[in-house]
């Protein structure tokens, strides 16, 4: 991976993370590096689940490639606030 490839997906997750954030209803108590790695690391997984899914690259936005991103950053911002909770 070339350094602009590590750059664009620091920027994508963090991007992915805030997006994701939004989506969980209240206040998360979890910091804005935990956000970003949460954005980075759904960025990674709902790539992969696209191009499984054949719907990774289409003609203009990739809106479910988006979608399925947001979805698990979400899921990946609850689940670190729920176990931030329970310390």
């Amino acid at each position: 991976m070339e350094i602009s490839g590590i750059i664009s997906a620091i920027v994508i997750g963090i991007v992915i993370g805030v997006l994701g954030r939004l989506v969980v209803p209240g206040r998360q108590r979890i910091g804005i590096l935990l956000t970003i790695v949460v954005g980075i690391v759904a960025a990674l997984l709902g790539s992969a689940i696209a191009a499984g899914l054949d719907v990774a690259d289409t003609k203009g936005v990739d809106w479910v490639e988006w979608l399925i991103q947001i979805g698990l950053a979400a899921v990946g911002v609850a689940a670190l606030d729920r176990s931030r909770v329970r310390r």
